[in-house]
């Protein structure tokens, strides 16, 4: 079989990050260029529902029959917010920014400092959907962490400037809130750290890497 898999996304970073999973089991990822406005975002209540659809659209545009599809959704879940903005995180966040954000957080939390701090929880959610060329496979990541007070950092994209990451235990699990663990970013934020260290958290390895446990046999296939 062509060992090839069509990445959906117009981000540099993404793809990189993809490529370098897929190519621990023999393939090779590529951009799926598809003309502009052609696949639309759907209104879901789930992150999986965005992919799917997206995905089913993506397969209008492969080169071949058979070619396999990767999508890949994410969002920031506040808790203070019931889980917004969630599957709509881009849109929030180019309509009001990370400033927009912490307004809102600080006028709803401001009068129980106590409760505010608990509440600033939240965390990073990617879901990876890849159709192999005869079914679909969905991979989960997720980075749980808090909204900072205060934007910090230049680096990284979207949220990254205002969300604090868990630290992290011995196997990479998030650890409860105040916690020290063998991985931190001892408060800062995915905007005031390297790549090499925000890739340690990163939902969307997470999401990579569960969709690779699911499709090892592809490589002998």
């Amino acid at each position: 079989m062509e060992n090839t898999v069509w990445f959906l996304t117009s981000n540099a970073g993404k793809l990189a990050e993809a490529a370098h999973h897929f190519a621990n089991i023999g393939f090779t990822v590529r951009a799926l260029e598809v003309p502009e406005g052609t696949v639309v975002e759907p209104q879901a209540s789930t992150l999986e529902e965005v992919a799917e659809a997206k995905i089913r659209q993506a397969l209008d545009h492969v080169p071949h029959e058979g070619a396999m599809v990767l999508v890949e959704d994410a969002g920031l879940f506040v808790d203070a917010l019931d889980g917004f903005p969630g599957v709509y995180s881009s849109y929030v966040h180019e309509t009001v920014g990370n400033a927009g954000m912490l307004r809102l957080l600080a006028h709803l939390l401001s009068e129980d400092p106590v409760r505010s701090k608990r509440l600033r929880s939240a965390s990073f959610q990617a879901v990876a959907v890849l159709w192999d060329g005869q079914e679909l496979h969905v991979g989960k990541g997720i980075c749980r962490g808090s909204i900072a007070y205060e934007i910090g950092g230049e680096g990284g994209f979207g949220y990254d400037p205002i969300f604090i990451p868990a630290d992290l235990d011995d196997q990479g699990e998030p650890l409860d809130p105040e916690m020290l663990g063998s991985v931190s970013t001892h408060g800062k934020t995915f905007g005031a750290v390297d790549a090499e260290l925000k890739h340690r958290f990163s939902h969307r390895r997470r999401a990579l890497d569960d969709i690779l446990e699911q499709v090892q046999h592809l490589v002998n296939r």
